[in-house]
């Protein structure tokens, strides 16, 4: 069984930094996508970012293209999301996830294990 912890979460101004970790339990992390996920109050939980097997491939939402970098650590089991210029409309709850399979995806359905979130709020 896989958990999924994550952790960085808080408030922050408009136009300031957050890093995001998600530590995984579990062996083969070094074998599959990780993906980033945010739900922001009232509104269906969408992609952020998504990393393949060996950090070589991303893929990320139009939304945070240029602002955000999902990154990973296949030694330290972590998966990272780092934040830059960070807007109102940030504000969510952000969840990692992982896939059973090693390439990126956007699509929830391909994710079979998920964190329980971290809350970010962005101030204007």
């Amino acid at each position: 069984q896989v958990q999924l912890v994550e952790s960085g979460g808080g408030l922050v101004q408009a136009g300031g930094s957050l890093r995001l970790s998600c530590a995984a339990s579990g062996r083969a992390f070094s074998l599959y996508a990780m993906g980033w996920f945010r739900q922001a109050p009232g509104k269906e939980r969408e992609f952020v970012a998504s990393i393949n097997w060996s950090g070589g491939s991303t893929d990320y939402a139009d939304s945070v293209k240029g602002r955000f970098t999902i990154s990973r650590d296949n030694g330290k089991n972590t998966v990272y999301l780092q934040m830059n210029s960070l807007k109102p409309e940030d504000t969510a709850v952000y969840f990692c996830a992982q896939r059973q399979a090693g390439i990126t995806s956007s699509y929830q359905v391909d994710y079979a294990y998920w964190g329980q979130g971290t809350q970010v709020t962005v101030s204007s």
